[in-house]
């Protein structure tokens, strides 16, 4: 249930309503809808509960229902789409948001360099791996803490903000703190347990996609963050697994409208993991960037085919560049086509 509230309704009166509506067994979340304040009800109803109990609540004006079970992820409760303030930088909003840098963090050096040239081509935040989730136990598997600190330092030197991957509630306690964002992967993405702790943070997470998910999938995995307490959630496209065995994976850039259809979370595309080649990376950034994508995340080294991973589907700094001028020229055609329009 949603409830529309008066338009005179202040918000300490709609936290009093909140605290009346716990005390009687309900889980509510509040929302500004414009110029008043909605209610989403997310747990505590059943077959029994009577829409009139919520009707002739004091400061109610209208109840309405929830059209997907994703009730916090989707647009029924929050009209318009979010944007994601991270030390001043916007992630959802009319800019575009490209994530960059190395796919493993191998040393301090490597990774300032990394970090000082994907900010000179633009790029808005510095990606990199502290803890390395491999198929084979014998690869790098990542510096740990220590990568973190370096990220950090890179991060803020370079007016960056930084996100870094976290598989398990060790990780997070340690790299909540040194991290601006903190990025599941595909692996986790059905870990209901690790959602619901990831809720409890502060940091903006990016839920990438799981191997086989559905877009609903996708979405109620999002849903167990933002109903544990965490707002700021992006959803990230990084490929899927068919039959199809030429490419890494099958990027699915038809994620980007439809997520957009069913939700208000920003959307990122990661064309890196999406393809695992090279040369394909460029092109579907660009494709990602024509759908309307808020984000996109790439692997950048000025070695990549000395990276310690990835190497096959990592660009060098010099091809980044020439992605960033592409990019932005597609944007800002993209930005132009959606005032048009809605005008």
């Amino acid at each position: 249930m949603i409830l529309i509230l008066n338009q005179t309704i202040t918000h300490p009166e709609a936290e009093q309503l909140i605290e009346r509506l716990t005390t009687m067994g309900f889980k509510a979340v509040k929302e500004q809808q414009g110029d008043r304040i909605a209610i989403a009800i997310v747990s505590g109803i059943d077959a029994n509960t009577k829409i009139d109990l919520f009707k002739y609540l004091s400061g109610v004006e209208r109840v309405e229902d929830f059209s997907q079970q994703f009730k916090l992820a989707g647009k029924d409760f929050r009209k318009g789409r979010l944007v994601i303030d991270v030390r001043g930088k916007k992630i959802g909003g009319d800019e575009l948001t490209v994530m960059a840098g190395p796919c493993s963090i191998e040393n301090e050096e490597q990774l300032h360099r990394i970090a000082k040239s994907v900010s000179a081509s633009g790029a808005t935040m510095l990606r990199g791996g502290a803890f390395k989730p491999r198929t084979s136990p014998y690869d790098f598997q990542g510096l740990g803490e220590e990568a973190l600190k370096y990220m950090r330092d890179a991060a803020r030197e370079n007016d960056l903000i930084s996100i870094t991957e976290v598989m398990d509630e060790h990780q997070l306690e340690v790299a909540a703190p040194m991290a601006d964002v903190l990025q599941i992967g595909a692996r986790n993405m059905q870990n209901y347990s690790f959602l619901k702790e990831l809720g409890k943070v502060e940091n903006p997470i990016m839920l990438k996609r799981g191997f086989a998910a559905t877009y609903k999938e996708f979405l109620m995995a999002a849903e167990y963050i933002l109903n544990a307490g965490n707002p700021n959630v992006m959803l990230c496209e990084r490929g899927i697994r068919t039959y199809e065995s030429y490419t890494r994976n099958l990027l699915d850039i038809c994620a980007v409208p439809v997520l957009h259809e069913l939700s208000h979370l920003p959307v990122i595309i990661d064309p890196s993991h999406g393809t695992g080649i090279r040369s394909l990376v460029s092109p579907m950034a660009y494709a990602a960037v024509a759908a309307g994508a808020e984000g996109i995340m790439v692997e950048v080294h000025y070695d990549p085919d000395n990276a310690y991973s990835d190497a096959q589907q990592t660009i060098s700094t010099e091809s980044f560049a020439n992605l960033m001028r592409q990019m932005k020229a597609i944007h800002s055609v993209v930005k132009q086509n959606a005032v048009e329009n809605d005008g």
